[in-house]
């Protein structure tokens, strides 16, 4: 008699070990999602508190979200080169050690400088989930799968952010919102490192430090020269001097990338059309999709009279939203393809956007704020989980996390960007006043610039986006 009990033991056992990595690289995923969006409804609170100007409160966000982007092209490449458990391990260590100085935090550049450094330990540890992900399942359904459920508890975490910031801020302190993580991080760090096995894909060498220093620096002068024209004006030296910086010093990466014999970001993936639209496409609705929590959460609360907690409550239809059809998608992706989604998404999405830019001072809940936001939500969730797996099934062996990692930046530094532009055309049209009327007038603007953003968006997907996505040899 043939004994079947051991292979059907070894069988358990691996699928008990994948889904315990699923489970990993999701919990870390949400916690550096939620921690784009958590912040939002604290903004007021810690600006009471630490004495932030209004420009010191957008660089709550666009600290963490630069820093977020800017080196995640680096932790990608260290998943490949150095392990992708390891750096998984360094990552969520040092958002969390963050985390906890930043809950501390006395004065306003303390509290700036460590959501810089919950973004450095972001993007080491984002681009490690999703390797860590694809490494563990097989292309194919289950595969797709897996990536639409690490989309939608990423997407959890952004949409989540508003609640839980409501109910820590209301109940605790602001300081809640950065403190939540110490212990969540503590127990995964623990978990992570007696369940997962180390691997990585390529031979260690030397990596690209200049290279990560040169793209954060240049995307940081970028985002701060956008600021500053709502202060200064587009052609005031303020302006344009970091804009033209900020400029060259891309430039420069893009120089440096081309003769390093081992680049940061081989300028050859992008030669992938698959990697080169989809990430494209990621930056396009990030731009749009992360500075609607924010214009959302203050226009509740600035205009509507909305506490912390009942901003994140009204969100939570939202929130909902774009977890379930971030979950669905993958089911979707069977049959109707993955670039057809991703075209139905955005275009839900603009629709969202549209509507949105129709609020009043006055609106009701059900017209302004949660038909519109499930909308909005509804299509990005459909949109994300076919763009993220076209990227990531057009890459070359041993490059899996650098194009994870590119996917993440592409997505943040998207937000970071729309966020500090938005702001700036909201506040253009605000003009400093603080009458309800003015304010909802400069959220509707931005609203419907975003609208557009998507709107073009849609039709360079429909001309670049391939049907199906080939791996680089």
């Amino acid at each position: 008699m043939v004994d079947v009990s051991t292979p059907t033991r070894r069988t358990t056992r691996t699928r008990a070990r994948t889904w315990a990595v699923v489970l990993a690289a999701c919990t870390g995923q949400f916690l550096v999602v939620l921690d784009v969006s958590v912040v939002n409804v604290a903004l007021p609170s810690m600006r009471t508190d630490l004495g932030l100007s209004a420009a010191g409160l957008q660089w709550v966000l666009n600290a963490y979200s630069i820093a977020f982007a800017g080196f995640m092209l680096l932790g990608g490449r260290a998943a490949d080169l150095y392990g992708r458990k390891r750096m998984f391990l360094v990552g969520l260590g040092l958002f969390t050690a963050a985390s906890l100085a930043g809950g501390l935090a006395q004065e306003g550049w303390q509290l700036l400088a460590a959501r810089a450094g919950q973004g450095l330990g972001a993007a080491v540890l984002a681009p490690a989930t999703l390797t860590l992900l694809t490494a563990a399942v097989p292309e194919g359904p289950a595969r797709t799968r897996a990536i639409g459920t690490w989309m939608a508890v990423g997407a959890g975490g952004g949409a989540a952010g508003g609640l839980i910031g409501g109910v820590l801020t209301d109940t605790l302190s602001w300081r809640w919102v950065l403190l939540i993580n110490v212990p969540i991080g503590v127990l995964v760090l623990i978990g992570a490192a007696l369940v997962l096995a180390e691997g990585r894909a390529a031979e260690r060498s030397r990596i690209d430090l200049l290279g990560a220093v040169l793209v954060t620096a240049g995307l940081a002068l970028v985002a701060y020269g956008i600021v500053q024209t709502e202060e200064s004006g587009w052609t005031a030296p303020a302006t344009l001097l970091p804009l033209l910086g900020g400029a060259a010093l891309l430039a420069l990466f893009v120089l440096v990338e081309s003769r390093t014999a081992r680049p940061l970001m081989p300028l050859r993936v992008l030669g992938a059309r698959a990697v080169a639209s989809a990430n494209t496409a990621m930056l396009i609705i990030g731009s749009a999709t992360f500075s609607m929590w924010y214009f959302m959460t203050v226009y509740a609360q600035n205009v509507l009279g909305y506490s912390a907690l009942d901003a994140g409550l009204a969100l939570m239809p939202t929130s909902v939203a774009i977890v379930v059809f971030s979950k669905i998608a993958p089911r979707l992706m069977a049959f109707t393809g993955a670039k057809n989604l991703a075209l139905i998404g955005t275009a839900v999405a603009a629709a969202g956007f549209g509507w949105q830019s129709t609020m009043t001072a006055d609106g009701s809940y059900l017209t302004s704020i949660c038909l519109p936001g499930i909308l909005m939500m509804a299509g990005t969730g459909l949109a994300a989980t076919p763009l993220a797996a076209l990227a990531t099934s057009g890459a070359a062996p041993g490059e899996a996390g650098l194009v994870s990692g590119l996917v993440n930046t592409s997505r943040t530094m998207g937000g970071a960007l729309g966020l500090a532009v938005l702001s700036t055309v909201a506040a253009a049209r605000t003009a400093g006043s603080a009458d309800p009327v003015d304010l909802t007038a400069g959220y509707a603007i931005a609203f419907r610039t975003a609208c557009c953003v998507l709107v073009g968006g849609l039709l360079l997907m429909a001309l670049w986006l391939p049907r199906r996505a080939t791996a680089q040899s």
